[in-house]
């Protein structure tokens, strides 16, 4: 009888050792979180004067053109090395 006891106790605790490895609340994975990028700040220049920049609209101080927003330089990807 303590045999059949035994094993019945062993087979209850594996059960249970098994239903709580397979849980249902799934552990977040830190490693796929998204990655923001930083927000540009806008800047403005002058068309005949690159040289002069601004952080707000406004007119050139040299030539008193109305300053446009900069465009962000793409980089040209380097041709590969073999």
């Amino acid at each position: 009888m303590k045999k059949v006891m035994l094993m019945a106790v062993a087979i209850l605790f594996s059960a249970a050792t098994v239903f709580a490895a397979h849980s249902t609340n799934p552990v977040s994975d830190t490693t796929k979180t998204k990655k923001v990028k930083p927000v540009a700040k806008i800047q403005y220049t002058c068309t005949m004067h690159p040289e002069v920049i601004s952080d707000k609209p406004g007119k050139c101080p040299k030539c008193g053109m109305t300053l446009v927003e900069k465009k962000p330089v793409k980089k040209k990807a380097e041709p590969m090395k073999m």
